[in-house]
C-alpha cells in the first residue's frame, strides 16, 4: 500500500485484518511512528485500531521489495511523482490506482500520468463509494476494480475482496476514473447548495444533472455511459453528496456559508481532490465543447472569483431543454 492517508490506511487495514500480507508506505515519519508504536494512524485516521500484522515504513524500496502488486493511494496531483519513485525502486508489478481526480496541469487521468513513469507496469483502478472510517471499522462496503482486460480485473478483485469488502470487476478504467473524479466536483456543488440553505430539492437536482455531466465526459474520453450508473458514478455520488464525512461536500458546505476557500485550505492536512479536479474538468469541457455547466460553475466559484449567488442564478437561467 503506497500512501498512508485515511483511504490508503483503511484499505491496508481491511486487507490485513482479513489475513493478507500488507506492507504500508508513508511519506511522513510521524505517521509511521504512530502506526508502529500504537497501531493507530493518529494523524490521518485517529481512533481506529490497526491490525498488529500491518507494518509501515518510509522506505519505499523496502516496502515494494518482493511484492507482486501495489495500491497507489496518494492524491492525484502526486501520482506521477510517486510512480517515478516506484520505477526507480525497480517495481514493475500490478499497480492499482486508488486516486480520484484529474491532473490540474495536464488534464490527465491518474492512469495516463502513471503510465508515463511506469510504462511496463500493468495498471488497474480502484474506486467506488466508501468512507475510510467505515471501511477501516469493517463495515460492509462495495467498490469496483477496473483493468483493460476483464480477466486481470477479476483476478485482482478476488485478491482484494474480503468478507466485508465486496469488489466488483470492470474492464472500463476510463469510465471508473471519470466517475471517481467528477463526483468530487459535484459534491462540492451540493455542499454549496446546502450551505446556502437552498434545500434538499436543489441538491437532488444537482446530483442528477451532475450524473449527466459525468456520463458525457466519460463517453467523450472513451468510457462507457453504463459505468457511470454503477458504483464509481451513481454510487459514489449518493455517498459523497449527502454527508459531511466527505471532504469535498464539507468544503462546499463551508463555502456556501460564506467561508473563503483560502481559509478552508490553509491548515488542512488532507487533500480535497475536487478543488484541483474542477479546474482540470472545466478546461476539458471547454476544449472539447462538452456541456458541463455544473463543473464549470464550481471552477468559476473556486478559481475565478465568481459570486455564489450570481453563479446559481446563471445556472437556473440556462435555456430549458429536454431531459436525456
Amino acid at each position: 500500500m503506497i500512501g498512508a492517508g485515511a483511504w490508503g490506511t483503511a484499505i491496508a487495514q481491511v486487507l490485513a485484518a482479513a489475513g493478507r500480507d500488507v506492507a504500508l508506505w508513508a511519506r511522513r515519519a510521524d505517521v509511521v511512528d504512530a502506526i508502529m508504536r500504537a497501531a493507530e494512524n493518529t494523524p490521518c485516521l485517529p481512533g481506529v485500531r490497526l491490525a498488529p500484522s500491518l507494518r509501515a515504513s518510509t522506505d519505499l524500496a523496502a516496502t515494494l521489495a518482493g511484492r507482486h502488486a501495489a495500491v497507489l493511494a496518494v492524491p492525484t496531483q502526486f501520482c506521477a511523482e510517486v510512480a517515478a519513485c516506484m520505477r526507480d525502486a525497480g517495481f514493475a508489478g500490478d499497480t492499482i490506482l486508488a486516486a480520484k481526480g484529474f491532473e490540474r496541469a495536464t488534464g490527465r487521468l491518474p492512469t495516463e500520468a502513471v503510465a508515463v513513469a511506469l510504462p511496463r507496469a500493468p495498471l488497474a483502478v480502484l474506486s467506488g463509494p466508501g468512507f475510510a472510517r467505515d471501511l477501516a471499522a469493517g463495515l460492509p462496503t462495495a467498490i469496483v476494480l477496473a483493468a483493460p482486460e476483464m480477466e486481470r480485473a477479476r483476478r485482482l478483485a478476488a485478491a482484494m475482496a474480503t468478507p466485508r469488502l465486496r469488489v466488483y470487476a470492470s474492464d472500463d478504467p476510463v469510465g471508473v476514473q471519470v466517475g471517481g473524479a467528477l463526483k468530487n466536483v459535484v459534491a462540492i456543488a451540493c455542499g454549496i447548495v446546502m450551505g446556502r440553505g437552498l434545500g434538499e430539492s436543489a441538491r437532488a437536482a444537482l446530483l442528477t444533472r451532475g450524473l449527466a455531466e459525468m456520463a458525457r465526459l466519460g463517453e467523450a474520453l472513451g468510457g462507457r455511459r453504463e459505468t457511470l450508473m454503477g458504483l464509481s458514478g451513481l454510487g459514489d455520488l449518493a455517498l459523497t453528496c449527502s454527508s459531511a464525512q466527505s471532504r469535498n461536500f464539507a468544503l462546499g458546505l463551508e463555502l456556501g456559508r460564506g467561508t473563503t476557500l483560502a481559509s478552508l485550505l490553509r491548515d488542512r492536512r488532507s487533500v480535497v481532490e475536487g478543488v484541483a479536479t474542477a479546474a482540470a474538468v472545466a478546461a476539458l469541457a471547454r476544449g472539447r465543447a462538452i456541456p458541463m455547466p455544473i463543473a464549470v460553475a464550481v471552477d468559476a466559484i473556486l478559481h475565478r472569483g465568481a459570486a455564489i449567488d450570481d453563479t446559481i442564478a446563471a445556472l437556473m437561467a440556462r435555456p430549458l431543454r429536454e431531459e436525456g
